[in-house]
């Protein structure tokens, strides 16, 4: 009889760079017994460093099956779905090796296979040299995690900068300090938007598109209904109707190679006959439904008024 993989498998991934506290954490996750009910685990570790686990202290240990994969090449669905189906596993935990890119797992993930849990560690001695040389990876790191937690933290760091990092990838996370005493901070910066979202008219500066599509994509229930005002770059296709256009940013979350047209879909008031690069001034009415550009609903700009106008003096927007 062939073996089927469970519809629904929950997995926990711990990210961050060699020696960062990731298999501290997560051995001391395994000995809780609040963390173990009895369920068949899968823990994969990407990534060898000094410490090494105590598997007879997990809590539950009969239960827990730890694999080593520290070949990318063996990163497949094919293999993940053997090892799965090998151990009857229930749930994964994956300590994955920070130098490779987090598609790699995802692309890899087994059907049925769900993300329940990111959390990422980073040795703040050493996070500004590494975000400095490889800004990518960091950005990988950070993207989609829930939580980042900043190990070895002192006074004598500066708490912003670290914190400037974070808030610069995503505004969704959750962030602590963790001291070598164990005593932990929890981060309570606040991050103000750099435009007035209670406005009657919200007035998005050139510099600031960035945070105001990110912030839009992460609440948008927040802005249905509200007005905004921006400068933006027009994107058409002869498929759509008229009055139907494209407009948005290129914005580069993390460094040139990720740079992407950031775009929203907009309904005209009439028929302007703008073209793909024409630079416009709009002031629209935030609106969510279904719309040509989406396939189904999404935010559209309900155009109030348009006006053609240059370009702006800086046309990549950044969150720096």
């Amino acid at each position: 009889m062939t073996q089927k993989l469970p519809v629904e498998t929950p997995v926990y991934l711990f990210l961050g760079f060699l020696e960062s506290g990731k298999t501290k954490f997560i051995q001391e996750t395994f000995e809780d017994p609040r963390f173990s009910s009895g369920e068949k685990t899968l823990l994969l570790v990407c990534e060898e460093g000094e410490e090494e686990y105590e598997t007879i202290r997990f809590a539950g240990a009969e239960n827990v099956e730890l694999v080593v994969i520290d070949d990318k090449a063996d990163l497949t669905e094919e293999y993940l779905a053997k090892l799965q189906l090998q151990y009857c596993a229930e749930r994964v935990v994956v300590e994955y090796n920070g130098m490779w890119a987090l598609d790699d797992f995802f692309n890899a993930m087994p059907e049925g296979w769900l993300i329940n849990q990111v959390m990422t560690f980073f040795d703040a001695r050493t996070f500004l040299n590494y975000n400095a040389n490889m800004r990518q990876l960091v950005f990988d790191k950070i993207e989609n995690a829930q939580l980042v937690v900043f190990n070895r933290y002192d006074d004598t760091m500066d708490k912003m900068s670290l914190h400037k990092v974070v808030r610069g990838i995503t505004r969704r996370c959750d962030i602590v300090y963790e001291r070598a005493d164990g005593r932990a901070d929890f981060d309570d910066i606040e991050d103000p938007l750099p435009f007035d979202i209670n406005a009657p008219v919200i007035v998005i500066e050139d510099k600031d598109y960035a945070f105001f599509y990110r912030d839009l994509t992460e609440n948008l229930e927040t802005y249905i209904g509200k007005t905004v005002k921006f400068k933006g770059l027009v994107a058409t296709d002869k498929r759509l109707q008229p009055t139907d256009i494209v407009v948005g940013r290129h914005v580069m979350t993390c460094c040139a190679d990720d740079i992407q047209y950031c775009g929203l879909a907009c309904d005209l008031p009439y028929e302007m006959e703008l073209q793909t690069r024409d630079w416009i001034s709009i002031t629209a009415k935030i609106a969510f439904q279904k719309h040509r550009i989406y396939k189904g609903k999404g935010p559209v700009l309900v155009a109030e008024k348009v006006i053609v106008c240059d370009a702006p003096e800086e046309q990549l927007a950044t969150f720096y």
